[in-house]
């Protein structure tokens, strides 16, 4: 096979999600194959595009940014039980998306377990402190950082009208970082349930990072 197929091949498999065996059908190869062209030629594409892939500091560049986190489902993995999220009923991990009010990717986290929440994760992947200047917008599970969040409605009480209209300013705001993480979500891998092994997932975000930042024009 030469380095064109081999990187379709790659690029068709995280993109699509689909099993290595049926990948061999599509390529006229085995499964066998297919798992030793993917692990090869993924970390070239990574280290081919390293250079696209901004600092934060420099992709933020004073813009209003917008946080949000996503998971990436692994399916319950034995031994890795602090990947089980209660909130989203399911095993994956934790990655934090930055994006600014286009929709334009500034940044993908350090993967975390998918059981920790996503204030904690801001925390340990140290956005908190990269982005300890910068102005950001959050859903309200991001209270007790800098960023602005929406304001909870008082226990028995109501919402100001002020509240409310300051919260529907910053809900149509986040609309964006959402709309980022559907286009991240487009690699299937990250989407429908990640079957490889666990400890390659990381590095299987860090490439898709760079292959967005490329896509986008870094």
């Amino acid at each position: 096979m030469g380095l064109y197929r081999a990187v379709l091949l790659t690029l068709i498999y995280v993109r699509q999600n689909l099993n290595q065996a049926a990948v061999g059908d599509l390529f006229d190869v085995s499964q066998s194959t297919v798992s030793r062209v993917y692990r090869r030629i993924l970390p070239l594409i990574g280290e081919a595009l390293c250079l696209h892939v901004p600092h934060l500091k420099e992709a933020i560049r004073g813009r209003l940014v917008l946080v949000d986190g996503t998971d990436i489902p692994t399916g319950n993995r034995a031994g890795h039980e602090d990947n089980y999220s209660g909130k989203r009923r399911r095993a994956g991990l934790n990655i934090q998306v930055a994006a600014d009010t286009d929709g334009v990717l500034l940044g993908i986290s350090i993967p975390l377990p998918g059981a920790m929440h996503d204030r904690k994760a801001f925390t340990e992947c140290d956005w908190e402190v990269l982005l300890a200047d910068a102005p950001i917008i959050a859903d309200p599970a991001y209270q007790g950082t800098h960023a602005i969040t929406p304001r909870k409605k008082p226990k028995g009480g109501e919402l100001s009208i002020g509240d409310k209209a300051n919260n529907k300013a910053i809900s149509s705001l986040r609309a964006a970082v959402e709309r980022c993480i559907a286009h991240i979500k487009n690699w299937k891998i990250l989407a429908t349930g990640y079957r490889g092994r666990l400890a390659e997932l990381p590095n299987v975000i860090r490439v898709i990072t760079a292959l967005e930042f490329y896509r986008l024009g870094w």
